[in-house]
């Protein structure tokens, strides 16, 4: 009360129990945030890695395309394992195996690219089971002469 005018004075502003409930729920919805941004990344991340697979097998191919019938069928005596670091930094980042078959004058052409950490499985294994090695690309094509 006011002692000047005798009137009542009412404090404006919030109290505590109103400013720690707007806190908890602005951490609340920045949370949410966090782990959205978190899974962004994460996303993105991966994405990255499937895409440079993906252009290590279409690389592949087409260096494949520009052989000769010769080149393709000594090509084709063996699966081609190739471990590939992209950013020279000495880690494997990628195992490329490639497999060509040739049926008359066509080259029957499979690309996969699976990550680094397959470096130490052995090439009949992984070809025989891919799908237990987290395969990143798998791409095929024919090429004729």
């Amino acid at each position: 009360m006011d002692k000047s005018s005798g009137k009542t004075v009412k404090n404006k502003g919030f109290s505590l129990l109103e400013v720690l409930l707007g806190i908890a729920l602005v951490g609340i919805a920045m949370l949410g945030l966090a782990q959205l941004f978190t899974f962004s990344i994460m996303n993105n991340a991966r994405s990255d890695r499937i895409t440079n697979a993906t252009f290590l097998a279409q690389q592949q191919i087409d260096f494949l395309r520009n052989q000769t019938a010769a080149d393709l069928q000594l090509l084709a005596l063996n699966p081609i394992d190739e471990q590939i670091d992209v950013n020279s930094d000495g880690i494997i980042d990628f195992r490329r195996v490639t497999e060509i078959q040739q049926t008359g004058f066509y080259w029957n052409v499979r690309i996969r690219v699976y990550p680094g950490a397959q470096a130490d499985v052995s090439t009949n294994d992984i070809i025989q089971n891919s799908s237990l090695y987290k395969i990143r690309a798998d791409l095929s094509t024919v090429i004729s002469r």
